[in-house]
């Protein structure tokens, strides 16, 4: 989802999955032998950092991994990388261009900006490409690998993003961020039906005390300091397995909304971090099982989009609004998931006659 760059703690994660017939082996050398020009010195200070994890925990050098394992690697953006940008020839799907802002639609799977393992194929690749002549801004205090961005979205989520051309606007824009004055509404596919269905978040969030992968909202008494995040929601389309709810930002913490709305029950369809990729409501039926496999295949991502982003251009003064279509993959789930619903309560009428 979107978050404001200026408040982000931004590391990259590179996951590994030990092969089924894997024997047993230390961890730091095991991953000697995938990580190219890494030391064994280097790999041990990581897993004392709590920056290597098994299955999501913190782990000890001599453990032995053993197959299955899931081995999560956390890495500063900047560690190992000059922050050079290296344009390169990639589609842009430009929704606005002026002299001194873009608004871009980004697809799901393209990651926003270079970072450790992603060093290459990314949206701000593609931007310094399409303005080969021109240098893009950095905010102060910001890596040099991040121009011209006021705020990004994950990898997975889909939607639109705003880029500056120039210094005063990037400054501008960012203030516009930090006071939480531009509109900015996600469309996500939750499962079950939030009751009520209008609603507002209001719960504090921070990075998981045993799962440095994962976020999660605090409780008011809870010994855990967050930072306040607001979501609002309403429900569009009510299928009751699933629901399409349309979320308003007022904040722009880390996976908000998907964390927002795991904390209520009703996590983001297949969002594997929150608990969306599984059964979350319906029967344990083995046609409903397939059925359900099969909506994950076609949409193979969290289902969130941004849909449309609202702000006042820094130089005309203009509110401009933007709006995306639902993507084709999140489109044809919830037509799926209407046509199982309709057949369902088919039957069930004519088992009442």
């Amino acid at each position: 989802m979107t978050e404001d760059i200026s408040e982000e703690e931004f590391e990259d994660i590179q996951t590994i999955q030990v092969d089924p017939g894997q024997a047993l082996i230390r961890i730091d050398k095991f991953l000697m032998d995938r990580l190219a020009q890494v030391s064994r010195n280097k790999i041990q200070e990581g897993i004392r950092d709590q920056k290597i994890l098994v299955n999501g925990e913190s782990t000890k050098s001599n453990y032995k991994v053993r197959p299955g394992d899931e081995i999560t690697i956390i890495t500063r953006v900047n560690e190992g990388y000059d922050g050079i940008v290296i344009p390169e020839d990639i589609p842009l799907d430009i929704r606005y261009e002026d002299e001194h802002l873009l608004v871009v639609h980004k697809p799901a799977g393209i990651v926003v900006h270079p970072g450790y393992g992603n060093y290459r194929g990314t949206l701000v690749n593609a931007l310094a490409y399409h303005l080969y002549q021109q240098e893009l801004p950095v905010l102060d205090g910001n890596d040099p690998d991040r121009p011209g961005l006021v705020h990004r979205l994950d990898k997975d989520t889909s939607g639109l993003l705003v880029i500056a051309k120039n210094k005063t606007v990037l400054q501008e824009l960012a203030s516009q961020f930090h006071d939480h004055k531009p509109e900015r509404r996600y469309l996500a596919i939750v499962w079950g039906s939030p009751d009520p269905d209008k609603g507002t978040i209001d719960k504090a969030i921070t990075r998981h005390p045993r799962n440095r992968l994962l976020f999660t909202t605090v409780d008011e008494n809870a010994p855990l300091e967050g930072r306040r995040a607001v979501t609002h929601y309403r429900v569009l389309k009510d299928l009751y397995y699933v629901s399409l709810v349309e979320c308003r930002l007022e904040t722009g913490r880390t996976h908000q909304i998907r964390v927002h709305m795991e904390s209520i029950g009703h996590p983001v369809f297949n969002d594997n971090r929150y608990g969306g990729d599984r059964i979350r409501k319906g029967t344990v039926f083995s046609r409903y099982k397939q059925f359900v496999e099969n909506c994950f295949t076609i949409c193979n991502r969290q289902a969130l989009h941004a849909q449309s982003l609202s702000f006042v251009h820094p130089v005309t003064g203009e509110k401009m609004t933007f709006t995306s279509e639902l993507p084709e993959d999140m489109q044809t789930v919830l037509e799926r998931w209407e046509r199982y619903v309709q057949d369902r309560t088919g039957k069930d009428a004519e088992l009442q006659n």
